[in-house]
């Protein structure tokens, strides 16, 4: 192949290469605005990044929630300002050919669970990125999984019982602060979005 046939491809790709770099900009944005408004319990923003049938995938078996199903499990709980924070810590992307759909993983932290992942995917309407699916897990370490299915089957035949709520509540209060804290100590408490002891 000559140069300059080289360079005549290369300049036909390079558009497409372009709107692909972009288009992951505005789906790191939307990505990223939904986990600021979650943990600012900022519902109007929230709701804004989703797409009407949303689909909402909790970490329990039985948390399943569609369109309005999931708003009405989400409104009341960001009216009382009881949101939920989850960090990105890193994110994969990729994007239809057609540049209509992505689809996504990411790992999180949070201050109760943990390392957790959250996937899905998203669509583009009226040129902006709406959530149509997110799933939300805990990945669990392959030398402990035989262990926790153990507990869940055990749990689901009613052999054991769930962790009482003080149990829960001792387990999401954060470590023993040291005494003195750096100035602009930044650090939540779960799930409140207030500044723990800072």
């Amino acid at each position: 192949m000559t140069l300059r046939y080289r360079l005549f491809c290369l300049l036909l790709a390079l558009p497409s290469c372009l709107a692909l770099a972009g288009d992951r900009e505005d789906i790191n944005s939307s990505l990223d605005a939904f986990h600021q408004a979650a943990a600012a319990s900022d519902y109007p923003a929230y709701e804004a990044l989703m797409t009407d049938d949303i689909v909402f995938l909790g970490t329990d078996g039985s948390e399943r929630w569609q369109g309005e199903e999931f708003r009405e499990f989400a409104r009341p709980r960001f009216e009382r300002g009881d949101g939920w924070e989850y960090v990105p810590v890193s994110r994969n992307i990729e994007v239809s050919s057609n540049g209509a759909v992505a689809w996504f993983d990411e790992a999180l932290d949070n201050d109760g669970l943990g390392r957790c992942r959250g996937s899905g995917m998203l669509l583009r309407q009226n040129g902006r990125w709406r959530i149509a699916q997110y799933n939300l897990s805990v990945p669990i370490p392959n030398d402990l999984v035989d262990g926790v299915v153990v507990q869940i089957a055990a749990f689901e035949a009613g052999e054991i019982a769930p962790a009482p709520v003080a149990a829960k509540e001792s387990a999401e209060a954060p470590a023993a602060e040291p005494e003195e804290r750096p100035a602009g100590c930044a650090q939540r408490r779960h799930k409140t979005n207030r500044k723990a002891g800072c």
